[in-house]
């Protein structure tokens, strides 16, 4: 596994396992079957109703707390209950969260944050930092935020992987992380044939190659799957390392267009 700093000192797996879209039921079989298999990461959300299936599976595994990297992201009607921090905690069990992220930009966006903050320092939160926040949103939000965000989940993937943004965000020590790193079904990246190609020579799947591009920019990745043999590929690819030609030739593949509907950069 390799680890990113965060600005506050704090180190993050570069990979772990997402749980949107997943019913409580799957979200607990998933994380469990992660943490079994090297996962250290897990990504949740309020907005996902699968906090407290969270929880159980973190005690499930059998891991210690504190070799489980845990985040998640508040949204903005659980922002508006005066006990948002604390019943997110209680939700996942837990007296700490590792990572705890503001979902989207919203219009609450700093008043949210300020909560988070006030967490941070009083210890329950190790973390803060915002999701989906494009690059003109980041640099209007770093003013005026106080502490700089420590980690900025977006949407990233091979055909789009947010070059403008990643620059801003290394410029003031904020981490990407990619929550779609297999564009979520809407490309056919697995049978991309540069990812394939590239694959090959280094015996690996274009999956592989596609988690690999993003970890070696600094792009943290958070792949979602029940699957226990796709967890295991997902997290073999610290074994390797593309060279500049590959990292170009992927690099290639980028449309800077999002497959989501979000505000480009």
């Amino acid at each position: 596994m390799e680890y990113a700093t965060l600005n506050n000192g704090v180190k993050m797996p570069m990979a772990g396992i997402g749980t949107f879209l997943l019913t409580p039921d799957e979200a607990e079989a998933s994380c469990v079957s992660a943490l079994q298999n090297g996962y250290r990461l897990i990504d949740t959300a309020n907005a996902y109703c699968n906090e407290k299936a969270v929880g159980r599976a973190m005690k499930k595994s059998g891991l210690l707390r504190e070799e489980i990297f845990l985040e998640t992201k508040l949204w903005p009607t659980f922002y508006t209950d005066a006990d948002a921090v604390d019943k997110t905690l209680a939700r996942l069990d837990t007296d700490y969260i590792d990572l705890l992220l503001i979902h989207e930009p919203y219009d609450t966006s700093l008043d949210m944050y300020r909560a988070l903050c006030e967490a941070y320092r009083a210890g329950t939160v190790r973390a803060v930092g915002i999701s989906n926040f494009n690059e003109r949103e980041y640099r209007a939000f770093c003013r005026s935020c106080g502490i700089i965000p420590a980690v900025n989940q977006v949407e990233a993937h091979v055909y789009y992987p947010r070059e403008p943004l990643r620059r801003a965000l290394v410029e003031n020590g904020t981490v990407m992380q990619a929550w779609s790193p297999f564009t979520e079904g809407k490309r056919r990246i697995f049978e991309e044939p540069v990812l394939r190609e590239i694959g090959a020579q280094h015996g690996k799947t274009a999956a592989q190659i596609a988690l690999r591009f993003l970890v070696q920019r600094g792009i943290g990745v958070i792949p979602k799957t029940m699957h226990r043999e796709r967890m295991q590929e997902n997290l073999s690819v610290f074994d390797f390392e593309l060279s500049d030609e590959e990292m170009e030739r992927i690099g290639t593949l980028a449309d800077g267009k999002s497959l989501f509907g979000w505000d480009e950069d």
